[in-house]
């Protein structure tokens, strides 16, 4: 299997953002792919990973457990916050679809706590 095909099946990715220093920084997250090659992952519009993403587009992602355990190689990617609402759209449908009950239950959190429209979603594709 592919690198693209193994980061779209599983169920958690690592994904290593860089900070001004150079240090990297890893995070579980879900992501989910569509047609044209590309993951999509959410996160708080104010994380950490965010502002490093809007520092440097460079990423790299690797299948991982919840607790962020490694179970395979590191892929180089770049990652991209989207600020365009028909891409957000997009991104939020392809995680709906592949975490289903999952994700509308995190979307109903957000949306009860308010956070829900200060999340960002991200384009990661492989390099």
């Amino acid at each position: 299997m592919n690198a693209m095909r193994t980061l779209e099946s599983a169920k958690y990715v690592s994904l290593r953002t860089y900070r001004k220093s150079g240090a990297a920084v890893d995070t579980p997250v879900w992501c989910a792919g569509d047609e044209n090659e590309r993951l999509y992952v959410f996160s708080a519009g104010e994380a950490g990973k965010v502002k490093r993403l809007r520092n440097s587009s460079a990423a790299q992602l690797a299948v991982c457990d919840f607790s962020g355990k490694l179970l395979d190689d590191w892929v180089e990617a770049r990652a991209q916050v989207i600020d365009e609402r028909a891409e957000t759209d997009l991104a939020l449908a392809a995680l709906r679809k592949k975490y289903g009950w999952s994700m509308r239950l995190a979307d109903i959190g957000s949306i009860l706590t308010g956070k829900f429209n200060k999340r960002a979603y991200i384009r990661i594709e492989l390099t």
